[in-house]
């Protein structure tokens, strides 16, 4: 009997050993709906999947640090060619003039709209620029033990605001814009601009910040669901706050909702809308031809491509108008049932939610190709291109739609259907 109970407990120790060194389930919140489940260990190249919502938790797209740095070396090298080389020629009046991506930012600066350029440049010179050196100061931050957390911040934000792709079919609404006037050429730096936005996607793609916030601030996951884990939207880390409120692996504030979620989401959807009033009803480009002066309002501006090419009205129709106006009406439906709290439709609420997040950044669109028809065509009188008022209205109205989805706190919209969690009023 002792020899039974003796090979038992040498059984048990080695349960206990290999349960040890076998990966073991651990407990996530999803950031969308704040749904406490386990999941089962997984493979590095696969993706999880939050059973009540469908988000997204944990992304299997891994690429080590050497091929990142090396796309963003290769980014870095490329961008002073796509940002200064031409990116398209035409002759006008004798005259060869090109345009780049920085000669038509400035041209904007020139009339006056700093605001309205600096947008264009932000979307286009300014977030890739932020996304290489943050690759590159990763690898050799950690290497000098410098802090990365900052910069892993940066990383998670920069999705929505790279737009490098949307310009390229900037470039292509202006070429068919411009072909009424001039013989137009296509220039070196436009094969530059487009390897530039490959490798940017392909960066995006496969970037995994999830898994970089592992490799470089690694924390003990959850092995006990508890009603005191949180998710970090910031890290995306679930864990129980510290002594001082926040986030053990990203040390910012751990709060059971985004603090002033549906105030800072209000505030500037509704500000958005009073700017997409003038930025529909004012002109947007203004066009001298032999001395006559003909206004072109967004609309007015895609019935008149649509007289020449009806697919390519289209997109801007869809970008332009379509967009902004949907985004508007999902985000004000949104934040209604919220207030509220309606249980019908949710699930068709949060993927419309996500397909307005995704869709947002391509009303940009218009004034990309404002900045591209500027540089081309601004020659005195005889033929001249400027921009109108409404750009700064219509540019304004989408980084505000865009900022009141990022601000929202989708997990607020659960609150309606929670069971067994504590409802929040924000």
């Amino acid at each position: 009997m002792t020899e039974y109970k003796y090979g038992i407990k040498i059984i048990i120790m080695k349960i206990n050993a290999i349960s040890h060194i076998l990966p073991q389930a651990h407990y996530l919140r999803c950031p969308e709906c704040d749904t406490l489940f386990s999941l089962p260990p997984i493979k590095s190249i696969q993706s999880a999947y939050c059973p009540r919502c469908n988000a997204r938790n944990l992304d299997g797209r891994d690429w080590s640090m050497t091929r990142l740095c090396a796309i963003a070396v290769t980014m870095l090298l490329l961008m002073p060619f796509s940002f200064n080389e031409p990116l398209m020629s035409i002759s006008l009046l004798g005259t060869t003039i090109s345009a780049s991506l920085i000669g038509g930012i400035m041209q904007m600066a020139r009339q006056g709209d700093v605001i309205t350029a600096s947008m264009v440049a932000f979307c286009t010179i300014a977030t890739p620029l932020i996304l290489v050196i943050s690759i590159l100061y990763l690898d050799f931050g950690h290497r000098l033990g410098m802090n990365l957390r900052p910069v892993l911040l940066i990383l998670r934000r920069l999705k929505e605001w790279l737009m490098l792709d949307v310009y390229l079919i900037g470039i292509a609404v202006a070429s068919i814009k411009v072909k009424d006037y001039a013989i137009l050429q296509p220039g070196p730096g436009l094969i530059a601009i487009i390897t530039l936005t490959m490798l940017g996607l392909l960066l995006l793609i496969h970037i995994n910040t999830d898994e970089l916030w592992q490799r470089y601030y690694p924390q003990r996951e959850a092995n006990h669901p508890s009603a005191s884990l949180r998710i970090c939207l910031n890290c995306h880390f679930t864990g129980e706050p510290d002594s001082l409120g926040r986030c053990p692996r990203c040390l910012t504030p751990l709060p059971l909702r985004r603090r002033h979620s549906l105030q800072k989401s209000w505030a500037a959807l509704i500000t958005s809308i009073i700017f997409l009033i003038p930025a529909n009803m004012l002109p947007i480009s203004v066009i001298y031809l032999n001395g006559a002066r003909k206004e072109d309002t967004i609309l007015t501006g895609i019935i008149s491509l649509a007289s020449d090419n009806v697919p390519v009205a289209a997109v801007v129709f869809i970008a332009s108008i379509l967009v902004p106006v949907t985004k508007v009406l999902v985000l004000l439906t949104v934040l209604i049932s919220i207030h509220f709290r309606c249980e019908q439709g949710l699930k068709t609420r949060i993927r419309l939610l996500r397909v307005v997040t995704w869709v947002g950044r391509w009303s940009m669109l218009d004034l990309f190709v404002i900045s591209l028809t500027m540089s081309l065509v601004n020659r005195d009188q005889l033929l001249a291109f400027t921009m109108g008022p409404a750009a700064f209205y219509f540019g304004s109205a989408v980084i505000l739609t865009i900022l009141a989805a990022e601000w929202l706190d989708s997990r607020l919209l659960w609150d309606a259907h929670a069971t067994g969690n504590a409802e929040y009023t924000d």
